[in-house]
């Protein structure tokens, strides 16, 4: 009789397009995201905590599909038959709270959220399907100068964390003013807003492809298409000499002031009513930062910023870091984006039927924290904690009243509660939790009264390459009588 089959072991390994966060990853985060909740508060938003699952229903317009509605996202079907699935973004779940709750939040609803959203899609380099997000959002608020506080926000926000006043720029367009040029383009009708959609999408993308393929690839493809090197043929949008020079004009309408972007881009959508509109919103914008002190070398207009036009209704902004990076061949480029956000009115519509007006931005937690370490301005890997070696098994209270004295200070400290057979074990383990010192008292140290205090840190730098007068100077390890613990720890801690 053969011989049943043994279960096969788990793998241990994270699922594809996932990853796992250790200790210093964990810490820089937290860190981040604290110092952006103080400027979040200090504005006088308030924080929010969705469930990380949502009805299908309420992520409805991220669904690719309505026959496969777990497409896209995590999704899985209740007995009831009602689909759910993880968040896709935080946006949704926001939209789904301020119709829920519309009659007890105040009107504009202004919060800020941070956590983890989930995209079922294909992983890739640098691409995971779960990652952070960072919104803040204001509900309700019809005026340009909802936008304007968050552009302020944002930059007081990169500054917080460590992004210095000259290595970022938040950027400032309006999709009105787009929409006012595809009308003088031809490929909008105010009346029938359905009219031109495939010749509207075709130039949306060609502006998108801007700075990859310049303003001669991108002319191509608002008239009748380019081929690339591979020979491959993209169909263009049909435009004219003249409605060309109309959507070129508006790309290349940035002056050397605000004041010169926003007459360049009035004379670009000519007598469009809705592209004149967003040109004084353009310029509202502009004259509110400016009376905060926030001027051109933080905060710019520029009809540049493309991402997102085709979603947002208003007001859209980015910004960029202008620092250069090497990149994996060793070539300079600049960090680029690290957030993105604008005027998006129809965000409570789809649950309401009525239109609430709504901005905000999202900050890219990833980006921002690789941005960071690339300017330095992480701190080393957190120092681990002290560690309180055990030499008698019968001590172990002594051991623990140490730590019990360390922590009451304030110092982070633990005592080893591996195997303490082999007392080098335990100095590597030290070691390996990045511990600056070790306390060790055996039995002779304790009938003395005292602690011998090892500086880790000191000590493999002297073993690296420490003189001997340096060696003499500060010894790596000292023996400090046992009521002076704390202070001595802390005094070490400092050096």
């Amino acid at each position: 009789m053969a011989k049943d089959k043994q279960p096969r072991k788990p793998r241990a390994e994270t699922p594809k397009g996932f990853r796992d966060y250790f200790g210093a990853d964990v810490i820089e985060r937290r860190d981040m995201l604290a110092k952006i909740s103080e400027v979040y508060e200090r504005y006088g938003f308030d924080p929010l905590e969705t469930s990380a699952v949502e009805t299908v229903e309420a992520l409805g317009k991220f669904l690719p599909d309505v026959d496969r509605p777990n497409a896209g996202v995590f999704g899985w079907q209740e007995e009831e038959g009602d689909w759910l699935a993880l968040r896709y973004d935080l946006t949704a779940p926001l939209a789904r709270v301020a119709a829920q709750f519309r009659n007890d939040l105040p009107t504009p609803y202004r919060r800020y959220a941070f956590g983890p959203v989930w995209r079922n899609e294909k992983p890739g380099p640098g691409r995971f399907r779960q990652f952070y997000q960072c919104d803040a959002d204001t509900v309700g608020a019809p005026s340009v100068a909802a936008d304007a506080e968050i552009c302020a926000m944002l930059a007081d926000a990169l500054e917080a964390v460590g992004i210095e006043r000259g290595d970022y720029i938040v950027r400032v367009n309006n999709r009105k003013v787009l929409n006012g040029v595809m009308e003088v383009a031809g490929v909008l009708d105010p009346a029938d807003p359905t009219k031109f959609e495939e010749e509207r999408g075709i130039v949306l993308r060609a502006i998108d492809k801007l700075d990859r393929l310049g303003p001669d690839g991108v002319r191509a493809l608002l008239g009748e298409g380019r081929k690339d090197e591979s020979g491959d043929f993209t169909k263009g949008a049909g435009l004219g000499a003249d409605q060309a020079d109309a959507v070129m004009g508006f790309m290349e309408a940035k002056g050397h002031t605000g004041a010169a972007t926003v007459a360049r881009l009035r004379d670009v959508v000519g007598v469009s009513a809705l592209g004149l509109e967003g040109v004084e919103e353009l310029e509202t914008i502009a004259d509110l930062l400016s009376a905060q002190g926030y001027g051109p070398d933080r905060i710019e207009i520029d009809p540049s910023v493309v991402r997102g036009l085709g979603y947002y209704t208003g007001p859209v902004f980015e910004a960029e870091l202008t620092f250069e990076i090497l990149d994996e061949k060793g070539r300079k480029r600049q960090f680029g984006s690290v957030a993105g956000g604008g005027r998006y009115d129809d965000l409570v519509k789809r649950f309401t039927g009525q239109a609430v007006p709504a901005t905000g931005v999202s900050i890219g937690v990833d980006r921002l924290l690789a941005a960071l370490r690339a300017k330095g301005r992480l701190g080393d890997a957190a120092a681990g904690p002290v560690v309180v070696t055990v030499m008698d098994r019968d001590r172990m209270a002594d051991y623990m009243a140490m730590v019990g004295d360390l922590r009451r200070a304030g110092i982070r400290a633990e005592m080893y509660l591996g195997n303490p057979k082999n007392f080098g074990n335990q100095l590597k383990y030290a070691d390996k939790r990045g511990s600056p010192i070790a306390v060790i008292q055996g039995g002779d140290e304790a009938a003395k009264g005292v602690v011998v205090l090892k500086d880790l840190i000191l000590g493999a730098k002297i073993a690296e390459n420490a003189t001997l007068e340096e060696w003499k100077d500060r010894p790596a390890q000292v023996e400090i009588p046992l009521a002076d613990l704390v202070s001595e720890v802390q005094k070490m801690l400092a050096q």
